[in-house]
């Protein structure tokens, strides 16, 4: 009998990458660990459900987002180069290092979106799985302490398990404070071969937070109000939310085929993202509210994760295509 799952170390435009495949459900997922370990490629029966970057050597020259991307030491923006952690006032350093600005100048998307320094740690196949795991030592680089002074290593692993794909963190704090956790992931989902007017979503959270004109939540809140499933012809949605119940999956759905898309509860915070004028739709996984440093430290969010001493935080989020 064929083996059903396997793991493949491959050579593509020059860059080492990793398959996993599942064969038994037709699905095959595609890691570049010198890009910001992306998994930039995720098929089913060749089709794929994740938006996806031009040729590798391309993308790493003219780097722009695709697949599931690592958004640390911060996800999406803070509100300006200052920033607060265990009643301490930080200053980024952008002499140091290049840092991710959004139209308004603001800090986004933290320091590791592309980082080339990701290295495998482990690769492995059996009867259940394909996966591979990959550490990053955010320690070992001044010009990331500089901007983030909490000595920290990070593995991410991707496994793929009867039809599903998970993406695993772990995070070990080697400093002697409480690091605080913002962190999350940008992935860019699909239905190929269906018009953007016949798609529907669905999202398991119970309020919206206001934002800013800068796109910074206000600590305002209020009642999610959209129709579930909630249609995507002639509607565009950006927004932050809260209340995510992890018992639970967003979905995107058109003409029988789904991918849906489970937070582990660490993951309590969701950004959605479909605009109007193209063809993808964002479930966000965030351990925090967009600024929740400085919103922390103002006492308007009150649910900052961080890390003791010596310790490690890990947790998931999973993704499930299904119809195709």
């Amino acid at each position: 009998m064929a083996e059903t799952y396997s793991t493949q170390k491959l050579t593509v435009d020059s860059f080492e990458t990793v398959r996993l495949s599942d064969a038994a459900h037709g699905i095959e997922v595609s890691i570049c660990p010198s890009i910001g370990n992306i998994a930039y490629d995720m098929r089913v029966k060749n089709k794929p459900i994740l938006m996806a970057p031009p040729p590798l050597a391309e993308w790493e020259q003219n780097k722009s987002q695709a697949g599931i991307p690592f958004l640390a030491p911060w996800a999406n923006r803070l509100d300006g180069d200052e920033y607060w952690a265990n009643g301490k006032r930080y200053r980024l350093n952008p002499h140091a290092v290049d840092i991710p600005r959004d139209r308004d100048g603001l800090p986004i998307h933290g320091l590791l979106l592309f980082a080339s320094t990701w290295r495998v740690q482990s690769l492995a196949s059996d009867s259940r799985a394909a996966e591979v795991t990959s550490r990053l030592e955010f320690w070992k680089h001044p010009e990331w302490m500089a901007q983030f002074p909490f000595a920290h290593s990070i593995e991410m692993t991707h496994r793929l398990s009867g039809g599903i794909l998970e993406v695993r963190t772990t995070i070990e704090n080697h400093s002697m404070d409480r690091m605080p956790l913002l962190i999350g992931f940008h992935p860019w989902f699909q239905i190929p071969d269906a018009p953007r007017d016949h798609w529907r979503v669905h999202a398991p959270v119970r309020e919206h937070y206001r934002l800013s004109g800068k796109v910074i939540p206000t600590g305002e809140t209020e009642p999610v109000d959209l129709p579930d499933p909630t249609p995507l012809a002639g509607r565009e949605l950006d927004g932050v939310f809260g209340g995510v119940d992890a018992n639970s999956e967003f979905w995107l759905e058109a003409d029988g085929r789904r991918v849906s898309v489970r937070f582990g509860p660490k993951f309590p915070i969701a950004i959605v993202y479909a605009p109007l004028t193209h063809d993808f739709v964002c479930f966000e996984p965030m351990t925090g509210l967009t600024n929740g440093f400085n919103l922390a430290h103002e006492g308007i969010f009150k649910n900052l994760q961080s890390i003791p001493p010596g310790e490690t935080w890990t947790e998931s989020f999973w993704i499930r295509p299904s119809g195709f």
